[in-house]
């Protein structure tokens, strides 16, 4: 078992790193058990997990490992069975469902199938935690959704239908909708699955643009690891509904986790930069 996210100083949002130094957390969960009605057992336990304040935070892990679980309780659409989630020192519990949308953006893998409507007015959709019911859109909705759709990459098809554009673009789509919340958090579950490696990158330079230039908290769900190493600040480990390691990439990557974690043999390389090397599948445990 490696390091895990326990190590955290007395004061209840921030964690040390490898190197010893103290880490401001946009997101800590405390004590946490998760689990669905349908299963017996908790699918995830956690003593502590933090996510650290304008950096950007992969969670990997092989398929049924608990990411997704783990993401769900962070964003309020799984209550824990025991423990508690916080957002910048507040439990997510005291927030009203509008309160939370301006401080946290969240990217699900089921997204609607919404086939005629206009990339411009999915994006208009990021903005009602913005506006009263009633309220008609003004010039803040309109800057907001025009920065979106640039960021993301898009404003040539803000007229096009979600129902004509490639998987990429409609993952870029989605993203600027969530974008437009201009909140200061943002969780992403696996938004480069099904992607050609071509998207896969746009996705993935969008999310560090808006970190670089906003200082946005990003907390996402990657099923490559060499490719979570060379784009996140931090990576969480998932095993068997279980934090394993956390940290920069360059420590917890490591060939004896990828036996652990992944089930693979593979040479890890540090020079010039972080390369992950498999060689084989080792025999199932």
């Amino acid at each position: 078992m490696g390091r895990t996210q326990q190590d955290a100083t007395g004061e209840s949002d921030r964690i040390t790193d490898g190197d010893g130094v103290a880490v401001e957390s946009a997101l800590v969960g405390d004590d946490l058990e998760l689990s669905y009605p349908t299963s017996k057992e908790p699918i995830v336990e956690c003593a502590r997990l933090d996510v650290p304040e304008e950096a950007v935070t992969a969670l990997v892990g092989p398929n049924g490992c608990g990411k997704s679980t783990l993401l769900k309780s962070l964003s309020n659409h799984l209550e824990p069975d025991t423990g508690t989630v916080r957002i910048h020192g507040e439990d997510l519990d005291s927030f009203s469902q509008k309160e939370l949308a301006r401080e946290l953006g969240v990217l699900s893998q089921e997204n609607d199938s919404l086939g005629s409507i206009t990339v411009e007015d999915l994006v208009y959709h990021g903005r009602y935690p913005h506006r009263g019911f009633f309220d008609n859109v003004d010039d803040a909705d309109r800057d907001a959704v025009d920065r979106a759709l640039e960021l993301a990459g898009i404003e040539h098809l803000r007229s096009a239908e979600l129902g004509q554009l490639s998987g990429g673009q409609k993952q870029l789509a989605w993203i600027a909708m969530v974008l437009a919340q201009d909140t200061d958090v943002l969780l992403l579950d696996e938004p480069t699955t099904f992607l050609d490696v071509h998207h896969q990158f746009r996705v993935l330079e969008t999310i560090r643009q808006l970190n670089v230039q906003k200082g946005v908290t990003v907390a996402v769900i990657l099923h490559d690891i060499s490719q979570a190493a060379r784009f996140a600040d931090y990576l969480i480990a998932m095993c068997d509904g279980e934090l394993y390691d956390w940290g920069p990439p360059e420590e917890v990557v490591t060939e004896q986790l990828l036996a652990d974690v992944f089930g693979v043999e593979a040479t890890v390389e540090y020079e010039p930069e972080l390369q992950v090397l498999p060689k084989r599948a080792l025999p199932d445990r």
